[in-house]
């Protein structure tokens, strides 16, 4: 089932960057930017999460937490924050099960091949848990913008 606005988003669990585990429920109450993408050090990702992280306090002062999720190891999450300096938390999905979750985990294609991969999305969960908006033209220089501008 594609998920839509005013769909519950889907309880999940994962690791930090940190090792610390994280689930959907310890954000309720908090308006939460759940962001999906391919892979740390990508230029595209970099673009995106640095963009997240130049407008993190306006984001934070718009009332939203910030977390990233990918297929990305707890080690490689943890090079790329430091290295980046990012402010929040990024998750390790290394079975996709939270891609598949979301409906992120698609065909894709490039240079004529085909793979399955994460589609960049963008879910912002309301207080209550449930999808206010979803983000599927996601521009990564442009980001928090887009996020800014409901």
């Amino acid at each position: 089932m594609k998920l839509k606005p005013g769909m519950p988003a889907p309880a999940f669990e994962a690791m930090n960057e940190e090792g610390i585990r994280i689930t959907l429920e310890q954000y309720k109450g908090k308006k939460l930017i759940l962001y999906f993408y391919s892979a740390d050090g990508t230029p595209t990702c970099t673009q995106q999460a640095c963009n997240l992280r130049d407008h993190y306090k306006q984001l934070q002062q718009a009332g939203y937490d910030v977390l990233g999720i990918s297929t990305d190891s707890v080690t490689k999450h943890k090079n790329f924050t430091t290295k980046h300096k990012l402010p929040f938390s990024l998750l390790s999905d290394p079975d996709a099960q939270i891609n598949k979750l979301y409906g992120v985990w698609q065909l894709k294609k490039r240079f004529g091949r085909e793979y399955t991969g994460t589609v960049r999305t963008t879910f912002i969960i309301n207080e209550d848990g449930i999808i206010e908006r979803i983000i599927d033209k996601v521009k990564a220089k442009e980001h928090a913008e887009q996020i800014l501008s409901l």
